[in-house]
């Protein structure tokens, strides 16, 4: 097999493709023939050693991909060779083969293709943890989605007009706000013309008619939550759902007093550990909407594998919409 190899996190540079002993799967594991993989904001992260999960070295990154099961492990009676499957394993995508616990892999209905599997449980999960468990979402309220035209963004699009929300999308240009209303969005709000903190808030008013969003989904983090938590409306829940912009703000408790409001931490990979059978249920529902047309993961662009170095040039200078995936 052959992969990309991070001996030394000091950045994408340091990966290296390189040709590695085909592995075989333990006990509880399956060996899969990768045919895509997406790219992840946490694939940045980690070969740059920022992540929260530090990975032994040597490591290859890729930590959500598709494939084939090729062999599986003892004890292993859910998947079975031959069988195509969708994983999010947290490392190990980034190659044409890869070992992943059989626990973290989904197996793919009929209809299912790759390149979207590959794209698709860790925004999807995210997005339905956050909306249909922390926030309660019902048809008739209004969401505001911070950075709408991303991953998780776009899926939140998705996810709340199934849910029959209204959506304001809030995007860094016209091209990702037009992007939002093609998928769903109700209205946009693009930040370059509404930069100023102020601004961003009068504009939130204005599309909900001074009322205010009743659920905020939020996986920037940066200069524009705080704002938008100023916009909320009575009893809103704010959902704490990432930092991609780097900044981790700080929000002040007094307009959660005076608006009623919730800040909800949302942690998608800790529930789908510590409620497996709710998290199954929920891909299970997430499966059958990809198959109903009410999901559709938004794919950025595909490149060959070996354009990894490319791939990442593009995700680290905010031009990705949607997900890059790359295929071998």
């Amino acid at each position: 097999m052959h992969a990309w190899l991070c001996e030394n996190p000091v950045g994408v540079a340091a990966l290296e493709w390189k040709e590695l002993p085909t592995p075989q799967p333990k006990a509880g594991e399956v060996l899969v023939k990768i045919e895509a993989a997406s790219l992840n904001f946490p694939d940045l992260l980690i070969v740059q050693n920022k992540y929260q999960f530090k990975p032994p070295l040597p490591f290859v990154p890729g930590s959500e991909f598709a494939g084939t099961v090729v062999a599986v492990g003892e004890g292993v009676t859910h998947l079975q060779a031959g069988q195509p499957v969708a994983c999010l394993a947290g490392t190990g995508g980034f190659g044409t083969h890869a070992v992943a616990p059989a626990a973290l892999c989904m197996p793919l209905p009929p209809g299912f293709p790759f390149v979207d599997a590959a794209a698709f449980i860790m925004i999807y999960a995210t997005s339905h943890h956050a909306l249909v468990d922390r926030a309660q979402l019902k048809a008739g309220e209004t969401v505001l989605i911070l950075g709408a035209a991303g991953g998780v963004g776009t899926s939140a699009i998705q996810i709340a007009k199934a849910l029959g929300a209204r959506v304001i999308a809030a995007a860094s240009s016209d091209e990702k706000c037009a992007l939002c209303k093609a998928i769903g969005a109700d209205a946009t709000i693009n930040y370059t013309e509404h930069g100023l903190p102020n601004a961003f808030r009068d504009a939130v008013k204005a599309a909900t008619g001074g009322k205010g969003p009743d659920v905020i989904y939020d996986p920037v983090g940066g200069d524009f939550s705080e704002p938008a938590f100023r916009s909320i409306a009575w009893r809103g829940r704010y959902l704490v759902v990432g930092f991609a912009s780097g900044p981790i703000p700080s929000l002040p408790l007094n307009l959660a007093l005076l608006k009623g409001a919730s800040i909800v931490g949302v942690f998608w990979g800790d529930f789908s550990r510590r409620e497996p059978k709710a998290n199954a249920a929920m891909m299970g529902e997430l499966a059958r909407w990809y198959l109903e047309g009410k999901v559709k993961p938004v794919i950025d662009r595909t490149l060959p594998m070996a354009e990894l170095k490319a791939a990442y040039g593009r995700m680290g200078s905010r031009a990705v919409k949607g997900k890059l995936v790359l295929v071998n």
